[in-house]
């Protein structure tokens, strides 16, 4: 664990797909996010933290994207729609 606490975290979007044959989860986001940025991604079976080192929208890498932008992300575990995203 981070050592950080859920109240430091900030909601930052919502799981809306996961492909599972890619391992990438597509996220609407309610605020900024960028490469690098640590995030976890909590729901009733997920609890997953993972650094973000791409994401893309509409199938073109990009470096942030903001409130609005639905951001696809390479992930290590499976996740749920519903799945809210914190930035840890």
């Amino acid at each position: 664990m981070s050592g950080k606490s859920a109240s430091e975290e900030q909601p930052i979007g919502e799981v809306t797909h996961y492909f599972d044959h890619i391992d990438v989860m597509a996220i609407k986001l309610s605020s900024n996010l960028a490469v690098g940025d640590e995030i976890h991604v909590r729901g009733h079976t997920t609890d997953l933290i993972c650094t973000v080192d791409s994401m893309q929208v509409e199938h073109q890498s990009v470096s942030q994207a903001g409130p609005g932008d639905s951001v696809g992300i390479k992930v290590t575990a499976k996740v749920r729609p519903g799945d809210h995203v914190y930035r840890v």
